[in-house]
């Protein structure tokens, strides 16, 4: 079920709802864990892809910005002859895919945050901004940077399977240019007013992305937003909760999808 295209695009399914999914900062396009293996291929198509620099393309060239993903896109969903198409974004995937908004808003039916940055640029102190920068060479920082996303709670055997994936899937120096472009770049002016259907899903146990970030934020620029909170999960509900994952994107999905038809 799961079909490469061009190598940089891994397929799922042949519905009739089409979605985009923009991974995360220490993703990639096979890097969504278990929730692949619930996600309904009968009534969604979905296409997972990689950035320059990560997985499949981690050999190509690039800016490394939130915007190049955004054409990117843009040009999967024209190889595709997808002229409309939902997104769904992790992390650093969910300012990914606010990008795309704004340069086809058109194109766009609804869109999911996973655990998403904000469109506003995130604070840190520089203790923590700094770990951050260091974990595009340091392996420790990694582990340290994942582990707190997760609230400190999870095995350290998939707390570093997850690690070793990610410094496999992403070359160095585009895993440190994403970090400054999800951490520094902002689309609040930008996204203020954006009437695309919505959906931000945050985990209890993250403890840096809460609902509470999300409502001072997405919530004072989108016109049409739910924020739910996943239980028994931290920064990636993807490998914590799948299932709970996978029906609250699809039902949501598809409920805007029956509003759009009627």
């Amino acid at each position: 079920m799961h079909q490469p295209q061009n190598g940089a695009v891994v397929t799922i399914g042949n519905g009739p709802i089409h979605v985009i999914g923009l991974h995360g900062w220490f993703g990639h396009a096979r890097g969504w864990g278990p929730l692949v293996d619930v996600l309904d291929g009968e009534r969604f198509t979905y296409a997972f892809i990689d950035y320059r620099g990560y997985g499949a393309r981690r050999a190509v060239p690039g800016h490394f910005d939130m915007r190049e993903i955004a054409a990117d896109v843009l040009s999967l969903g024209d190889e595709l002859g997808w002229q409309r198409f939902s997104l769904i974004g992790h992390s650093m995937g969910g300012k990914a895919m606010q990008a795309v908004a704004l340069l086809a808003p058109a194109r766009v039916t609804a869109m999911v945050g996973i655990t998403p940055v904000p469109p506003t640029p995130v604070p840190f102190d520089a203790a923590t901004r700094s770990l951050f920068e260091r974990a595009a060479d340091e392996y420790a920082a990694r582990v340290a940077v994942l582990d707190h996303s997760t609230g400190e709670r999870l095995s350290r055997h998939w707390v570093e399977k997850m690690v070793r994936a990610s410094t496999e899937h992403a070359a160095p120096e585009a895993f440190g240019a994403y970090f400054r472009a999800w951490a520094d770049t902002d689309f609040f002016a930008e996204m203020t007013g954006t009437k695309i259907p919505t959906l931000l899903l945050v985990g209890e146990h993250d403890p840096s992305l809460t609902a509470d970030i999300m409502q001072q934020t997405y919530g004072r620029a989108f016109a049409d937003l739910d924020i739910d909170v996943i239980r028994n999960a931290g920064h990636y509900p993807m490998d914590e909760t799948p299932v709970d994952l996978a029906t609250r994107i699809e039902c949501f999905l598809a409920d805007v999808e029956a509003r759009s038809r009627s």
